[in-house]
């Protein structure tokens, strides 16, 4: 049976969004200008109604380019991004204060040559700054119209909490997959209690539940990966063996090991969206059609019985990352 739209911020949006981030930024070299402007365009063809961007990507590279691609198509998708994170060449931090959201607001807006951003996200919570103080900066936004909601990104249950008794929470974003279940230890009790929308990025684990990457050693020098544990010597041949059953479990399904990834995050609550990233056009409409093909729930017990935080090799993050990530973690990691 197909997944009915959802909501965020009082739109009803398709289940599957667009990652914009890996098309200028993150994993290999971007494509060709003309290649991102051609997936970008054949994304709104499909029927994706729902964009992620952020500040950071590509140091505002994807929002130029979401800018310049689509500003004649402006009206046909929901529009998000993200402020917060902050580099200075080798150096990342986070910085929430009121006069830097608002600061970024109009950069963002002035990038993606828009009057009006439908979802802005805090992309990390900063301890530097009260909650008070940030959702006050965002919620100024709301009322002067420049966006529509406000989100939080990797925020834990009870700071999420926080937030939303400041002024309802538009959405929450976090990484979720079969193999980062980290959401499930407060996330997205809290978002189904307070009726929050949860974004998942990276449902097909940065693309290695695609079954397409065989050898990270291959991988580009500044893909993002090489530093992340799951991918290095010691722990990716355990979790490749997970990932070939995986792929045979979606093959024998009849459908894409990206589309069962997917489906998957989708089924385990009603509030939950997926916002997988490519820069291949067939991955484009697979993902797409993850909301629409028709897997058992047996498949799909038995991917979560697969790929799991029980079975999964290595931390979802470096060490000098995880400081900056306020979501709930489990015990053993």
């Amino acid at each position: 049976m197909a997944i009915a739209k959802r909501e965020i911020g009082g739109r009803a949006l398709h289940p599957v969004g667009l990652g914009c981030m890996n098309v200028s930024w993150a994993y290999a070299s971007p494509p060709p200008h003309e290649d991102c402007v051609k997936l970008l365009h054949r994304a709104l063809d499909l029927g994706y109604d729902h964009l992620d961007t952020a500040r950071i990507y590509g140091a505002g590279k994807n929002e130029a380019l979401i800018g310049e691609a689509l500003k004649g198509r402006r009206s046909e998708f929901f529009l998000a991004s993200k402020c917060g994170i902050v580099v200075d060449g080798p150096k990342r931090g986070v910085d929430c204060s009121p006069d830097k959201i608002a600061a970024d607001i109009e950069t963002s807006l002035e990038l993606l040559q828009t009057d009006h951003i439908d979802l802005y996200y805090m992309h990390r919570f900063d301890p530097k700054v009260p909650i008070a103080d940030s959702v006050g900066a965002l919620a100024r936004a709301i009322e002067q119209g420049k966006i529509g909601a406000y989100g939080v990104s990797e925020w834990s249950a009870a700071h999420i909490r926080e937030a939303h008794g400041v002024h309802p929470v538009g959405a929450v974003q976090t990484e979720y997959s079969l193999w980062t279940r980290n959401v499930e230890l407060g996330v997205l009790p809290v978002c189904e209690e307070l009726g929050i929308p949860l974004v998942a990025f990276s449902p097909v684990g940065r693309g290695a539940l695609g079954g397409v990457l065989k050898d990270p050693s291959t991988l580009e020098e500044q893909d993002l990966r090489n530093k992340m544990p799951r991918f290095n010597a010691e722990n990716w041949p355990k979790n490749l063996a997970l990932i070939e059953q995986f792929v045979a479990l979606a093959e024998g399904a009849g459908v894409t090991p990206g589309q069962l990834a997917n489906r998957w995050v989708l089924a385990q609550s009603d509030v939950l969206h997926v916002i997988p990233g490519t820069t291949n056009l067939q991955h484009l409409e697979d993902n797409y059609n993850a909301a629409n093909v028709e897997i058992a729930d047996d498949v799909l017990a038995k991917a979560d019985a697969l790929i799991n935080h029980s079975t999964v090799h290595g931390h979802r993050y470096h060490d000098a990352i995880r400081p900056t990530i306020d979501t709930e973690e489990f015990e053993d990691a």
